[in-house]
């Protein structure tokens, strides 16, 4: 079944090279990214797990935990951290779960339920293990995101996602495009005017149905 927007994400028991897991326990009252890859040793995912770990400030900030998933094992993940550490110059903190039976990138829709991992495979085996998942606190996914093999994931553009997620949720508020934290926001057509007013104050009316406004201090 396909996992959708505001569904409950999956829980889990992984193995992780740093120890097994409980999904859900671990997010605790955080908000969470999942963000998998279909193979350890591969040249853009080695790129995309150093700019998680260069962004581990960041995370830290949002109250946001991440974690990474791959259909290796965990020697294997020990063993590529060193890659990623030596390529990004940053220490990789977080933890990637050993998916080896896949059960994870099934129960997340990255693979079909039939699918199996042959002898001798290839990243082209797991190409569609290529997904960035944020979750909240709540354990409900709130944002996903899926990327081709070639093509690498911008962390930055997830970073600012994140921002606008946990803006929305503490603020009852929408972002416009390509919105950045510190500019205005929409106030949402469930909100009558004056409503509008006493909470935020003044707004611009673009349209009737479209009304920005900063946010209150």
């Amino acid at each position: 079944m396909a996992l959708r927007i505001n569904d409950t994400v999956p829980d889990f028991n992984a193995e992780t090279d740093q120890g097994t897991i409980k999904f859900h326990d671990w997010i605790g009252d955080s908000w969470a990214i999942l963000f998998s890859h279909p193979k350890d040793f591969t040249p853009v995912c080695t790129t995309e797990f150093g700019a998680v770990a260069q962004l581990a400030d960041e995370w830290e900030k949002r109250g946001t935990k991440v974690m990474g998933v791959s259909v290796d094992g965990v020697e294997d993940h020990k063993k590529w951290k060193q890659d990623i550490e030596q390529v990004s110059g940053a220490s990789a903190g977080f933890p990637i779960v050993a998916d080896e039976g896949l059960e994870v990138s099934k129960a997340f829709d990255m693979l079909p339920a039939e699918a199996y991992m042959p002898d001798g495979r290839t990243p082209a085996d797991s190409a569609t293990v290529r997904s960035v998942f944020i979750i909240g606190p709540d354990k409900q996914l709130k944002l996903s995101m899926t990327y081709p093999m070639s093509v690498g994931r911008n962390f930055g553009e997830i970073l600012r996602a994140l921002d606008a997620l946990q803006t929305s949720s503490a603020h009852g508020i929408a972002t416009p495009v390509n919105w950045a934290a510190g500019e205005d926001v929409i106030i949402p057509p469930t909100v009558s005017d004056e409503d509008a007013k006493a909470k935020f104050g003044s707004f611009d009316a673009v349209l009737p149905y479209l009304r920005k406004t900063k946010l209150p201090e």
